[in-house]
């Protein structure tokens, strides 16, 4: 029987696992990926983790798995399907037909980001496309960039860009705003801010970085950076049945990681709140921890 499983390796998992460790609890780290650190891997540099300025994204995810590798912390491969509470903790069905006995469940499956699906958009992901704002505005000042969405996401990010930026393109599919109105007209009092709607992105282009964003009309907005807001997708589809689900899909919360299911706990991108950064995930990840190790102690 273990004490904690934990469900996914990104940082919220891994600091789950840290945490976890230290309180001498017997740990398993479920991953999908071999070998895998979750979304920060994928980031060309990250410019916001206290005391790390300008690390790369893979390299910080390989220190938040040494750390817990030295620690002792054990990884298996493996995609859970789902979850059985029973008397004494949970099962954990894995994909193979191997079940695994834990007294709790932290999931930290994280979430995706929504694709546009156009040609360049992976070729030059990284190179000038991204999808966090809060990550990766920083490395635009003084340029001109686009953001691709109409939600909240993608209004806070061009009011967030249009501070540092020379040029902001709006791109919207709709002249209606599924975001804050009070956030569109701060951003129709931006000078430097342009509303491109009812208009669709067809392609991407450039040489070594981003250059050009093509619309579906034939237009060209010369850009170096394209930030697409046009939503996220949890990863929850195996707890849908288990836990509480908010209505876009996140299990229901607070910072303490706890569910409405009784020893299965959440961490990182997968569960409600405001801000989705590799600072948060590794915070909720250590809170989950502490919740399950208290649970535990109290059974």
């Amino acid at each position: 029987m273990l004490d904690v499983v934990i469900i996914g390796s990104g940082p919220a998992g891994l600091s789950a696992a840290v945490y976890s460790k230290r309180a001498n609890l017997n740990v398993l780290v479920v991953e999908k990926v071999y070998f895998g650190t979750g979304q920060i891997a994928e980031s060309h540099q990250v410019d916001n983790y206290l005391g790390l300025p300008g690390i790369n994204g893979y390299e910080l995810g390989e220190k938040f798995r040494e750390h817990a590798l030295k620690l002792g912390v054990e990884f298996k491969d493996g995609e859970a399907e789902h979850f059985e509470i029973y008397e004494g903790g949970w099962k954990v069905h894995l994909q193979s037909g191997e079940i695994l006995e834990t007294r709790t469940v932290i999931y930290a499956a994280g979430a995706i980001h929504r694709h546009l699906g156009i040609a360049g958009e992976q070729e030059y992901a990284g190179k000038g496309v991204s999808y966090c704002a809060t990550c990766d505005g920083a490395f635009y000042r003084g340029r001109r960039t686009a953001v691709i969405g109409g939600g909240d996401t993608a209004l806070d990010d061009a009011l967030f860009l249009s501070d540092i930026c020379s040029k902001v393109y709006l791109v919207h599919r709709r002249t209606e705003f599924r975001g804050s109105a009070s956030t569109v007209e701060m951003l129709r009092a931006k000078e430097n801010v342009e509303f491109v709607l009812e208009e669709k992105p067809s392609s991407i282009m450039g040489t070594d970085m981003v250059e050009k964003l093509l619309l579906e009309d034939g237009r060209n907005l010369d850009v170096d950076g394209i930030f697409i807001a046009v939503g996220m997708v949890p990863m929850t589809t195996s707890v849908k049945d288990v836990v509480e689900l908010d209505q876009n899909g996140y299990i229901v919360a607070d910072e303490t990681g706890k569910t409405s299911a009784d020893g299965f706990f959440v961490a990182g991108d997968v569960r409600t709140k405001g801000l989705r950064q590799v600072v948060t995930a590794v915070s909720d990840g250590a809170n989950a921890a502490v919740s399950a190790e208290h649970y535990i102690r109290q059974m």
